[in-house]
């Protein structure tokens, strides 16, 4: 008999898992619920790990501990060209299995602007001289201990190099290639971002190479193994799902995909909530989790629970248009039990305003206004405006 999961059982495991409902202890298990926090916007990452931390108050600080002084915590670029932060075990599956595709795509867009578009004079050979300049950032960054982009810019002016960006957009730029090659020589696994220059929602960090920073390195994975355990434990923490959210999670081939999940030991199910109507669950993590009490959460723009699945109709509903950006990236939400119902936005006086798209009864309404009221409180001068907007956020910001 074929087991099937309802989306009663689909949401009491996001709750669960995901410690929406049951809080985490560390900024560590926090970020292993999810498997990786998003990192794309600073914010993100203290915001997703407050949301799911039993000390609400001291997310911050828990987290700068595990990141920078603990070191058990890295930001690193991995699946779909996405920055996460993850636990060491999570990055070294990430660094083996995701990584390298990212790297080989990002050098050989990197290599083909600096020939277009480099003065030939200057980079006679853009593939060699880009490997030049990458030896020679290393080496400064190793001598320097740790460096922001403008320091290693100083140390090594080929970082000057100027191109044209996003050439033909609306957006088109014209700028220094000093991030492209930070980036590149990040997702090589040859260096690190360190801690930001300014305070938490900063975008700009110190460098260290990868060596200094973590001396014991990642685990040595064989990229085919990396890809089978990451699915097997994207599955424990979002599925049972399709193959085709897999997919999507991890941005690999569909040759990846079957041949990690080959690799596993899985079932398929009968499963709500997705167009097929079947997924594929663990063959050992059938039995069903204990609905949780009831719950509300704040969760931030590019939080990885609603980032989680590429089919999104069972917890999103008929709110998508609201708290979307074009491009699919989802904005700050209000949940409750295991369903988006709102958004929530920070005004420029500081205040957390929420916005619910339906009824959810005054004993609910009435906790996600003193979740705001907290986060508001907890926020202090700090002002958050999400890389991505999109319309209910814009709305409620004023």
């Amino acid at each position: 008999m074929t087991r099937k999961f309802d989306l009663t059982q689909r949401r009491a495991r996001l709750a669960v898992r995901h410690h929406l409902a049951v809080p985490a202890a560390t900024a560590e298990e926090a970020a292993g619920g999810v498997l990786a926090l998003h990192a794309t916007d600073p914010a993100t990452v203290y915001l997703a790990a407050r949301a799911r931390l039993a000390g609400k108050d001291t997310a911050v600080e828990d987290l700068e501990r595990a990141l920078y002084t603990d070191r058990v915590l890295l930001r690193l670029l991995g699946m779909r060209r996405t920055m996460f932060v993850a636990g060491l075990e999570v990055a070294a599956l990430i660094q083996a299995g995701c990584a390298p595709a990212v790297a080989a795509q990002q050098r050989k867009r990197l290599v083909k602007h600096l020939a277009e578009q480099g003065h030939p004079e200057n980079v006679p050979d853009a593939d060699r001289w880009l490997a030049e300049v990458e030896r020679a950032t290393v080496a400064a960054l190793a001598a320097r201990g740790q460096a922001p982009a403008q320091e290693l810019a100083e140390a090594e002016p080929r970082l000057r190099q100027r191109l044209i960006m996003a050439k033909g957009k609306p957006y088109e730029a014209i700028g220094a290639i000093t991030s492209r090659v930070l980036t590149q020589l990040g997702v090589d696994g040859r260096i690190v971002r360190g801690r930001p220059r300014g305070s938490w929602v900063s975008t700009q960090y110190h460098w260290a190479t990868f060596d200094t920073w973590l001396p014991a390195g990642l685990a040595d994975w064989e990229a085919p193994a990396a890809r089978a355990e990451l699915a097997r434990r994207w599955l424990h923490a979002y599925g049972p799902a399709p193959a085709e959210d897999l997919r999507w999670w991890t941005g690999w081939t569909a040759g990846q995909v079957k041949q990690a999940l080959a690799a596993l030991d899985t079932v398929e199910v009968d499963l709500e909530g997705v167009p097929s109507g079947t997924g594929l669950a663990l063959a050992d993590d059938l039995e069903p989790v204990p609905a949780p009490g009831p719950w509300v959460a704040l969760l931030p723009a590019l939080d990885p629970t609603p980032m989680g699945w590429a089919a999104r109709d069972w917890y999103v509903g008929e709110h998508r248009a609201a708290l979307f950006d074009r491009s699919g990236n989802i904005g700050p939400t209000v949940w409750c039990d295991g369903r988006v119902v709102g958004a929530w936005a920070q005004r420029t006086d500081g205040e957390v305003r929420i916005g619910l798209l339906e009824d959810v009864g005054a004993e609910a309404k009435a906790a996600a206004e003193a979740e705001a009221d907290r986060l508001s409180g907890w926020f202090g001068v700090v002002r958050v405006v999400p890389r991505f907007r999109t319309p209910l956020e814009r709305e409620l910001a004023g």
